[in-house]
């Protein structure tokens, strides 16, 4: 597997139509393709040890460092050594975590002087280091461009979270900044693992060899309860605005995209993966059935921005369709997983959940739910080992192998364009559910509806962007009422 993938989006400064630059979606950046550039040399080598900074302390950062530090011995030493947060308590807890780690505990290396609190932090973390080592960024997306920018200043290559943006706006800062990223020869890696996943990668070979022919539509569903921070009552903590929404940014468009952007975007990703390119357009539906949170063992109103249940049609400039289904709703079938619909068969693209994906082809269009089946339909399958146990690995882990193999050995290793147009595609039909109406790529690309306006400026004295009416609710989508834009 080559997993420096590199899908460019159109620059904002450059066109307002996708297609030349999507159409080279699936292309593969190799070193020979860069043989005889001149780029600087911003990389750690030998056995020289390699320092990570984390902003933004939370559960994916924490699993992030984890992943980060377990990478093979072979890549040299790594170590942690900054952290930055708004919350002091999450911090201290990600370091506590951490430390007692049996696996990891030994690469902790935080002085109580290298951990920051306040919206300044990731400038102190990202301080801490020398050119050439690795901050990571977990924050909500609304802030990625913010700490992106600081980064390529300082020289550091770069790992993120995604989604990389909620809106246009931060689509387009990130694409111009990563221009500057590229010069710099940065490495630059986004969590979309299922990139980087054994099995999907080895069921993406055999796609584009031809073995489920033509891909005539393909299905992905994530319909669960609640998760994460995605249902979020009345702000009645004594908590600033700001600070509460940060602390459920899963219920705020701003901050995350909300819980489509933030879960969803996965399932659809893994879809483009296979189909080696990025849809036009979508339109799609949503609604919200009951919004309720139990709270000391009360049902409580939820008053987030968040829809309950999303239904979305995707479509390729070759007409090829892309349905998706995401639900957060108690006591309902639940499914995660995807699937793709040839014309010569279809093939599982991940099962349950994002690992083990145990992808798999069939000759006609039964598809059998159990992975363990072998029925005579079934023309291949992932190996698993004796007793039916993964054999992929943990594409977690396998992208920080990649990302940080790429670092010391100098690889070209650039995620961004492909991160931010997974983003720009989860983010349309999110738009679309929202206001009713079919939305393009170009349009959600190119949508002037900022936000977060002046989200670099934010302190912890400051107003929320997103503030509640007199009643402690919050602005939601209303489709067909509000046309052009989500709030």
């Amino acid at each position: 597997m080559n997993p420096i993938e590199n899908a460019p989006v159109p620059s904002p400064l450059e066109t307002s139509t996708r297609r030349e630059a999507l159409k080279t979606g699936s292309k593969i950046i190799t070193v020979s393709a860069l043989a005889g550039i001149s780029l600087p040399h911003v990389h750690a080598q030998g056995s020289s040890e390699v320092k990570l900074s984390l902003v933004g302390c939370g559960g994916r950062g924490t699993g992030a460092v984890k992943n980060a530090l377990s990478v093979s011995g072979s890549l040299g030493p790594l170590k942690l050594h900054a952290m930055a947060d708004v919350f002091e308590n999450k911090l201290n807890t990600s370091h506590a975590t951490l430390s007692k780690d049996p696996q990891v505990g030994d690469k902790i290396d935080v002085t109580p002087d290298r951990k920051f609190i306040g919206f300044d932090g990731y400038r102190h973390a990202m301080d801490a280091l020398k050119p050439g080592d690795v901050v990571i960024l977990t924050t909500p997306c609304a802030f990625r461009w913010v700490m992106f920018e600081y980064a390529i200043e300082k020289g550091l290559n770069v790992f993120m979270e995604k989604p990389l943006c909620p809106d246009g706006f931060s689509a387009r800062k990130l694409l111009e900044l990563n221009v500057k990223a590229k010069e710099k020869n940065l490495k630059v890696g986004v969590g979309l693992m299922c990139r980087h996943c054994k099995s999907r990668n080895e069921l993406k070979k055999r796609i584009d060899d031809g073995a489920i022919g033509d891909i005539q539509f393909m299905r992905s569903y994530r319909m669960q309860g609640r998760i994460g921070s995605c249902f979020t009552p009345k702000n009645d903590t004594g908590m600033s605005e700001l600070m509460y929404q940060i602390s459920n940014f899963h219920s705020f468009l701003w901050l995350s995209g909300g819980a489509f952007s933030d879960f969803f975007i996965h399932g659809i990703d893994e879809m483009c993966m296979m189909k080696g390119d990025w849809p036009v357009s979508a339109h799609a539906l949503g609604g919200r059935h009951y919004k309720t949170i139990e709270i000391d063992g009360k049902q409580v109103e939820a008053v987030d921005q968040n829809f309950d249940s999303y239904s979305v049609e995707y479509t390729f400039a070759d007409g090829t369709k892309a349905l998706y289904d995401g639900r957060n709703m108690a006591n309902c079938k639940q499914e995660f997983a995807a699937y793709a619909h040839g014309t010569k068969g279809s093939a599982v693209i991940s099962t349950s959940s994002h690992v083990p994906a145990r992808s798999r082809i069939y000759s006609d269009q039964k598809i059998d739910l159990n992975w363990r089946a072998k029925p005579d339909n079934l023309v291949w399958s992932f190996p698993t080992g004796p007793r039916g146990e993964s054999l992929e690995g943990n594409p977690y882990d396998i992208e920080w192998e990649d990302f940080m193999d790429a670092v010391r050995n100098d690889k070209p290793y650039n995620e961004v364009d492909r991160g931010v147009a997974a983003s720009v595609v989860t983010s349309m039909g999110r738009m679309a559910a929202h206001t009713g109406q079919e939305i393009t790529y170009d349009q959600m690309l190119n949508s002037p509806h900022q936000m977060a306006p002046g989200v670099e400026k934010l302190t912890l004295d400051s107003d929320s962007p997103l503030m509640p009416d007199a009643d402690g609710r919050y602005a939601k989508p209303e489709p067909g009422i509000k046309k052009d834009r989500e709030y």
